[in-house]
């Protein structure tokens, strides 16, 4: 299974909604919050070809996209399946 990771913000509703997302379908993932640090928003950044916005979302080294992105992964079915 890949690993996931999400970056993240503090008081953002979309990342919490993503975190609980990945938690109710028993999945594990890094969480990197980009306030704690310089160059941390600057490396997703890059990671996210340009995107700026949070929650940004891989899974190994794959760029899922944000919050609408997993979610539309989950309602199709096919969020483990892109984990393989």
């Amino acid at each position: 299974m890949k690993n996931i990771t999400v970056y993240s913000g503090p008081m953002c509703n979309f990342c919490d909604a993503a975190k609980r997302l990945l938690s109710r379908n028993n999945l594990e993932f890094k969480e990197i919050d980009v306030s704690t640090g310089p160059g941390i928003r600057d490396e997703m950044i890059k990671k996210a070809n340009g995107k700026r916005t949070i929650p940004q979302i891989f899974f190994n080294e794959e760029h899922i996209g944000g919050y609408q992105e997993l979610r539309a992964l989950e309602v199709s079915g096919n969020l483990f399946s892109s984990l393989k």
